[in-house]
């Protein structure tokens, strides 16, 4: 494919725009969980979170997916941003915007087969990730 033509299909890609949330318990611990059976990456670990929906907020959005995911109670004022990752797939562009969470109601539970691992700061770098969630892991120790 000549270079012209390659550059018009990879800036054609759509954009995706999906957030994360790195909840921190009391012992700063980060929590993770798994990419469930049947979707993309599929066991690999990353932030909870997911797509942003038309009309939503990247906050509305985190709220509404921990609950999902995890039937945890946030609210947005308790979400702190830290940082994003902006990740070139195959097929798509990624955008995500990373979140700390230290504040909620409920015991995370999962609730799309994902399982979950609380895992101290300077060790998330030992964990299997997509691509876009890696760089978010030194964003997290400045913070944690």
């Amino acid at each position: 494919m000549e270079r012209a033509k390659w550059s018009a299909a990879h800036a054609a890609r759509p954009h995706l725009l999906v957030v994360a949330a790195a909840l921190v318990d009391g012992d700063g611990r980060v929590l993770m969980t798994t990419r469930p059976p049947g979707k993309t990456m599929a066991g690999l670990w990353e932030f909870p979170g997911g797509k942003v929906a038309p009309g939503e907020t990247p906050e509305q959005a985190l709220v509404r997916e921990l609950e999902e995911e995890l039937g945890l109670d946030v609210t947005e004022s308790c979400l702190a941003p830290v940082g994003f990752a902006s990740h070139d797939y195959d097929t798509f562009h990624l955008l995500m915007p990373l979140y700390v969470v230290r504040v909620w109601q409920g015991t995370p539970t999962p609730r799309e087969g994902q399982s979950l691992r609380w895992v101290r700061a300077a060790r998330l770098a030992d964990l299997p990730m997509p691509p876009a969630d890696i760089p978010l892991v030194a964003v997290l120790r400045e913070w944690v």
